[in-house]
């Protein structure tokens, strides 16, 4: 009797606990950046900042301009403040900092200051990370996301086409007469 006690104490323990369910901690441990249509993951520190930046970003990617600097990161304006929790910090490739509360800055290589520290981008190699990262070059479109997507930026219409309707909606033949549609209008010919 005890034994069929456990068994069903185990199968009821193993059926009614959620598969599926995506928990505040799973949704904090990570973030995707997009640059020039290439994404990344990173892996999300868990403190103030971070909560607070994963608030914004549930309701939209942020996309912010960034530069490269002093050889060793790309950074630049937030648009918004975080709250800080500075530390002194060996930041070293692939990290992520707030910086003065209002800074993002993303390591390609090495640097020790006062950061808060907001995560971890994961890349395979240092020229993969620079590449990436655009080292070395100015207004670098950044987009922080929660999901991997991010907002279009361009949509255009497709190329006009010379292909010629009939009012029925069939391909008109050669030197046909009378109305048609071409590129979503109507024309005599």
């Amino acid at each position: 009797m005890k034994k069929l006690t456990l068994i069903l104490t185990v199968m009821l323990l193993i059926f009614c606990t959620p598969q599926n369910e995506v928990t505040a901690q799973e949704l904090m441990e990570k973030m995707y950046i997009t640059i020039d249509g290439v994404t990344k993951q990173a892996t999300l520190e868990d403190n103030t900042a971070t909560r607070e930046l994963v608030t914004r970003l549930q309701e939209a990617p942020v996309t912010v301009m960034l530069n490269s600097s002093g050889g060793f990161e790309i950074w630049g304006a937030l648009g918004f403040s975080l709250p800080t929790s500075n530390t002194q910090v060996n930041a070293q490739p692939g990290d992520i900092v707030l910086y003065s509360g209002s800074n993002i800055c993303m390591f390609y290589g090495t640097n020790s200051w006062s950061y808060t520290r907001l995560g971890h981008l994961q890349y395979n190699s240092q020229s993969e990370l620079e590449a990436f990262l655009k080292a070395g070059q100015s207004n670098i479109r950044v987009t922080l996301s929660l999901d991997g997507t991010t907002a279009l930026d361009d949509v255009q219409a497709a190329a006009a086409t010379t292909q010629v309707y009939t009012l029925s909606g069939q391909p008109a033949p050669n030197g046909y007469k009378g109305i048609v549609i071409q590129n979503g209008k109507k024309k005599i010919q």
